[in-house]
């Protein structure tokens, strides 16, 4: 027997799915090996089987299987140290005596290209990613038909030894932010710890906030703007999301998909996502604070009837506001884990019975029930998962600072959150960039649609000489 045939049975020798046939040609045996499990049968058949079969004289047609061979990837081996990774990776060995080859007969193991289901929009193209990285290129390079165009490929994880691609644009994208980013990824690869199922992790700045740094995208028209805008994008195979670097708090509160709409009518949805991002931090601890510490502040008929709405509450509006929050939190993670034909269902019956029975028990007030209720719809806006749980942390920071000091202490939580802002970068970029530093074009785009928009270069343009100097840091 061959030793690489041998070698590779003493690897893979509790493999079901390990396939190795042979054809017998003139006193010798060529050998195709594959994995069953990710391979084509009909690919197998089509490039290499029926081929071979109708191959004469093996030793003088042998020599020439490169131009024999129709697969659309033939690649001959020097040796045998890959003979592993293209085994995994969809290919088909081809061992004739000390001849390897290695012929692509991937299976199509993705799904269907579907519409998104996380960033909804009316308008625009209604593709998402796959879990397949080619199919997710394909629907990058379906909106850029341009050379300018560069892909990097890189393999993370020991063990899973995921491939991943590095997209951006040649003379869009600053040098700087694809050094960084590049030399990110070389250190991801040569960790010890390094793992593809959260590639996104290492990405984000040192862990320093609750804020994302990193943004995900299932929307192969947002990852080509964000090229255009000379922003990297990340594609991981597995994976139906893609990373764009970097990423600003702009970012994740207005979507780029917003360029659809015309912009007398989107500046104003625009404007309520920003009131939406304060509100759903600090409607609670507003309340806290005018109940409890600063009463004079409300109208006296007004404050009347909120009295006489807690005059049967046992608890203080603090605890009264957790208690709601809580419960709240549970039935918003139910809805996401209950299956969609019933969830939503689920979550609506659980707020409406839960909420009349609190009130009639006296465990709560109606005011405060329409409190938190304001929070969660002011919060259901933003779709990014991770802002949405840096949300809920400064909603209970503030809140807590309420109930200390009243309205100082809300004035107290916004000047924090404002310095964790002001100090927070994304590879080395300002996270209230285009506010600091202001970027007219950017900010035309993202807080307030202009009517003229240029988006080709908008991010490298937008750093001046005299704005740089924020940015030098090391990563």
């Amino acid at each position: 027997m061959n030793k690489y045939v041998k070698n590779l049975q003493e690897i893979y020798n509790k493999n079901p799915d390990f396939i190795i046939k042979k054809i017998r040609r003139n006193f010798n045996y060529i050998y195709i090996i594959y994995l069953e499990s990710i391979c084509s049968s009909n690919k197998i058949n089509d490039y290499i089987l029926k081929t071979l079969s109708l191959i004469k004289g093996i030793n003088k047609s042998f020599n020439s299987l490169e131009s024999i061979i129709p697969g659309p990837h033939l690649i001959k081996l020097d040796n045998d140290k890959k003979l592993d990774f293209y085994l995994q990776n969809g290919f088909a060995l081809i061992i004739y005596q000390n001849q390897l080859y290695a012929v692509e007969v991937r299976a199509d193991l993705s799904r269907a290209i579907s519409h998104p289901l996380v960033e909804q929009s009316l308008f625009g193209p209604k593709d998402s990613f796959t879990e397949s990285i080619q199919v997710n290129l394909g629907l990058i390079k379906r909106h850029i038909k341009d050379q300018s165009l560069k892909s990097q490929t890189f393999f993370i994880g020991k063990i899973t030894k995921t491939m991943i691609n590095l997209l951006y644009i040649k003379g869009s994208i600053k040098e700087e932010i694809l050094d960084s980013i590049i030399n990110k990824i070389n250190s991801i690869i040569s960790s010890k710890e390094s793992s593809s199922l959260s590639i996104e992790n290492y990405f984000e700045e040192n862990n320093k906030t609750h804020f994302p740094t990193v943004l995900k995208t299932e929307r192969p028209d947002r990852a080509s703007i964000s090229l255009l805008e000379g922003k990297a994008v990340i594609l991981i195979d597995t994976s139906p999301f893609a990373l764009i670097l970097p990423s600003f708090l702009i970012d994740f509160i207005n979507p780029i998909t917003d360029i659809y709409n015309t912009s007398k009518n989107i500046n104003i949805i625009k404007i309520i996502r920003l009131i939406s991002f304060f509100l759903t931090v600090s409607i609670p601890s507003i309340y806290i604070s005018l109940i409890d510490y600063n009463p004079e502040s409300i109208p006296t008929p007004l404050l009347i009837n909120f009295l006489s709405q807690r005059k049967d509450v046992p608890f203080p509006s603090i605890v009264e506001a957790f208690l709601m929050l809580f419960i709240y939190e549970v039935l918003k993670e139910s809805d996401i884990r209950f299956p969609n034909t019933y969830g939503s269902a689920i979550s609506i019956l659980g707020a409406l019975i839960l909420g009349e029975a609190s009130v009639k028990a006296g465990f709560v007030s109606p005011i405060m029930i329409i409190v938190i209720a304001l929070t969660f719809i002011t919060s259901l806006i933003f779709t990014e998962e991770e802002l949405t749980h840096a949300l809920r942390f400064y909603r209970l920071l503030f809140l807590i600072s309420s109930a200390l000091y009243g309205l100082y202490g809300v004035v107290l939580a916004f000047i924090f959150l404002s310095l964790t802002l002001t100090n927070l970068y994304s590879l080395n970029y300002h996270y209230l960039f285009p506010i600091i530093p202001y970027s007219k074009n950017y900010f035309n785009i993202t807080f307030i649609k202009s009517s003229k928009i240029h988006i080709r270069n908008i991010f490298k343009r937008s750093l001046t000489i005299k704005s740089q100097a924020i940015f030098n840091r090391k990563i």
